[in-house]
């Protein structure tokens, strides 16, 4: 049912996938067919969050996962709220981050968890993962306390918020917070090391829980039916723009493949920061990474973003029809600045910095007669660092209990590969 972008004589298993994280050879896993969900879109408006949530990962899963089992898995990761709000005459904010690490990655991050616990008996499973900020945070609160389940995150030294931080570092229990001397391309490229070290792997059971990952990116095309419903609700179904901020791609990706699946969206636009790869691609053809540079967004601090090839899958390779459809943004750090001041002064909306360049990216391209929705990935709170400085507020404007229980249990390592073989080594 899935195959590997680099070899399409894989054929493996959902399970197989979700515990491999990447294919034999390397490559990410692409699923082998994409199913239009026409009778879906046309009742969506009489259906549950829940129910949109079982069809569509049943459509990839099939009959791996019994129906009463997936409906529950489905239940324990869909269990809060997706609103939209209209912030502008014809712009809203698409709220993702009403989960319990207050960041859109939860609902895959709990769908992964969730199905790798389904699984898991009676061998111990060790889930190997970087992060820019907010895959931490969902990851060490979805696995945690899972059993058989060991949970290693690697962070950058000084390069997520405080609060980020803390989200992943004061757990304990199954789960390891690492911060490694290095910025996110160097957590992400051990990651790519380990997976692709066949001695490590005959030895130890490894699997992902970053958007490489099908089992947490697949589920975020849940994200745009449900988006797709709302707007329909209040008889919205046609000129749709949407802007995504993006850093490793897994989001958007996850949004094209809701348009194959038949939903009607016009425009879908990435978003990205000054690590943009990406929109330099898009219009000049070359792909040339640039050194990460350090960003207020941080979660987008991506120059080398891993689902970019699933997107170039969707276009079948061509460069011309890629370029064609997806538009993509780069939005500075003083243009992200400059609209979380404006929108707050306009309309008393508090973006957060990634939301922030989401929308500059959205009002680039949308027109009058048209709707746009920019994607809002995570609270506000998580980066009071700099949106307390921009308007001048404190934690206490939002009433959310920001108290972290436990202290803070850090394992260091360097830039270097050993450093984490030796680690993996130690709590296995």
């Amino acid at each position: 049912m899935f195959t590997s972008l680099d070899n399409s004589s894989v054929n493996d298993t959902f399970k197989d996938s979700i515990f491999n994280g990447l294919s034999i050879d390397g490559g990410l896993y692409y699923p082998k067919e994409i199913k239009i969900l026409n009778e879906i879109i046309q009742n969506i408006r009489g259906l549950s969050n829940q129910e949109i949530g079982y069809l569509i990962m049943k459509s990839f899963i099939n009959n791996e996962i019994p129906d009463k089992a997936l409906k529950k898995i489905i239940k324990q990761t869909i269990n809060f709220d997706f609103p939209i709000k209209n912030i502008q005459k014809n712009i809203f904010s698409y709220e993702l981050f009403h989960g319990p690490t207050l960041a859109f990655k939860d609902v895959g991050a709990s769908f992964l968890a969730n199905s790798l616990e389904y699984y898991t008996k009676d061998r111990v499973l060790n889930i190997l993962v970087a992060t820019s900020g907010d895959t931490g945070a969902a990851v060490a609160n979805s696995f945690l306390n899972k059993k058989n389940i060991n949970v290693i995150i690697l962070f950058p030294k000084n390069k997520i918020s405080s609060f980020q931080q803390k989200q992943i570092t004061t757990k304990g229990n199954n789960i390891y917070a690492v911060e490694l001397e290095g910025d996110f391309d160097a957590c992400q490229s051990l990651v790519k090391r380990a997976f692709n070290d066949k001695k490590l792997r005959q030895k130890i059971n490894i699997s992902s829980a970053n958007s490489i990952n099908v089992g947490r990116w697949l589920p975020q095309i849940i994200y745009y039916f449900i988006l797709y419903k709302e707007l329909n609700k209040i008889n919205i179904e046609k000129e749709i723009c949407i802007s995504i901020p993006s850093g490793n791609f897994g989001n958007i990706c996850a949004g094209l493949i809701s348009k194959k699946m038949g939903l009607n969206f016009k425009k879908i636009i990435a978003s990205t920061n000054i690590n943009d790869t990406i929109p330099r691609y898009l219009s000049s053809g070359i792909f040339d990474p640039k050194k990460t540079k350090r960003t207020i967004s941080n979660a987008m601090d991506v120059s080398i973003p891993n689902n970019f090839p699933r997107i170039e899958k969707i276009y079948n390779d061509n460069f011309k029809s890629l370029s064609n459809d997806l538009i993509s943004e780069m939005v500075n750090e003083f243009q992200t600045k400059e609209e979380i001041k404006k929108t707050f002064h306009d309309s008393k909306y508090i973006l957060d910095p990634h939301g922030a360049v989401g929308l500059v990216g959205l009002k680039r391209n949308l027109r009058n007669n048209e709707t746009g929705v920019f994607f809002e990935t995570a609270h506000p709170i998580k980066f009071m660092d700099s949106v307390g400085k921009i308007l001048k507020i404190r934690e206490d404007f939002f009433k959310i209990n920001l108290n972290f229980n436990n202290k803070e249990t850090i394992h260091k390592i360097k830039n270097n590969y050993n450093d984490l073989v030796d680690f993996i080594n130690l709590i296995n």
